[in-house]
């Protein structure tokens, strides 16, 4: 079965090539991508690895706590994004109106 899983507290120095490493001794991985800053390109210290898996709850504890360059990864199924635009606290729309 297909799923998709979140990778957090990566090293800034690992790119989709290496996250695709680390996970393709444990199945076969369709995609591997580290989120970057889209100012700076900088890593976020996160991304997403989508992979076959028989065993989801196996693969989770294979991967959890993996030590690279002295960072203990974290490992979850990944949360489906809400659809729709983000918006916060103030809907998004330039906050009060009852200022004046």
């Amino acid at each position: 079965m297909q799923v998709k899983l979140f990778v957090g507290n990566l090293p800034w120095s690992v790119g989709d090539a290496e996250l695709m490493q680390i996970f393709a001794g444990h199945g076969e991985v369709q995609s591997a991508r580290v989120i970057s800053d889209r100012d700076t390109g900088r890593s976020r210290g996160f991304g997403f690895v989508e992979m076959e898996t028989n065993d989801i709850g196996a693969l989770i504890r294979a991967t959890d706590g993996y030590e690279v360059d002295g960072r203990n990864l974290r490992v979850n199924q990944a949360e489906d994004k809400p659809s729709g635009p983000r918006r916060g606290p103030g809907g998004g729309f330039g906050g009060r109106r009852d200022r004046y």
